[in-house]
């Protein structure tokens, strides 16, 4: 006896599938459409004091564009790689003594000295680990460098690019930070609020008409129930002589 042909592939398609619907209907379901339940009404805006005149100019300065040549630093090469973050961090002191001084971040200026030593000495440097990624798009990285303002528990963030051979500062921001992340062309910063559960998110990303890093969000999030009021400051890292 010859063997017995084996079904076409579309005829043991179309059992299969006519097995598994027979199947669901035997579970109660029909395979129909399911309703999520009703939905929330759209409220249009409601537009407060019409009638209030607009305004036309800011009411304070904030520093929306930051965009400024590092006064005493060369870029050899024009690669941001050869650039001493110590010597940046250093240029930013003498540019502004005041802030360095007295009761200001007076411990931040007397630990600079510690940077480029080994052991412990080394990791008093308030310079933290310098990173390297294109930001502005050019093609080229730029720096990204934190260092901590002593005493106390706030960090600053920089970045800088090389524009026209110079080293120019594009962004500046300095409180307590949480964490810093880069996504793209933008600065991520994350830091602790009052409120438990709920922490600030700041984002700053790259504008290619002003040449600076423009503060694009600035939210509140939550982040769960535990209280990050405590949130541990960054510790410092390794400067770029002791890399």
């Amino acid at each position: 006896m010859p063997p017995a042909r084996r079904a076409p592939r579309t005829t043991r398609a179309v059992a299969a599938v006519t097995l598994l619907l027979a199947a669901a209907a035997g579970c109660g379901d029909a395979g129909g459409l399911v309703g999520a339940g009703p939905t929330p009404t759209a409220i249009s805006p409601d537009r407060l004091w019409p009638r209030l005149t607009p305004a036309s100019s800011p009411a304070f300065e904030i520093g929306e564009v930051d965009s400024e040549p590092v006064a005493g630093v060369s870029v050899p090469g024009d690669d941001v790689r050869a650039v001493d973050p110590v010597a940046v961090v250093r240029a930013e002191i003498k540019a502004d003594p005041s802030s360095y001084a007295g009761t200001g971040y007076a411990e931040t200026a007397r630990r600079m000295a510690d940077c480029g030593k080994t052991g412990a000495a080394g990791k008093r440097c308030p310079v933290l680990r310098p990173y390297y990624r294109d930001l502005t798009g050019d093609g080229r990285e730029d720096l990204t460098l934190g260092f901590r303002q002593l005493p106390g528990h706030v960090t600053a963030v920089r970045v800088y690019t090389v524009e026209k051979h110079r080293l120019v500062r594009v962004m500046h921001w300095e409180d307590a930070v949480s964490g810093v992340e880069l996504a793209g062309r933008s600065v991520i910063i994350r830091s602790p609020s009052e409120v438990a559960g709920y922490e600030y998110r700041l984002q700053w990303t790259w504008d290619p008409e002003q040449k600076s890093m423009l503060l694009t969000h600035d939210e509140m999030l939550r982040t769960g129930s535990r209280a990050l009021g405590n949130a541990p400051s960054p510790a410092p890292g390794p400067s770029a002589s002791s890399r």
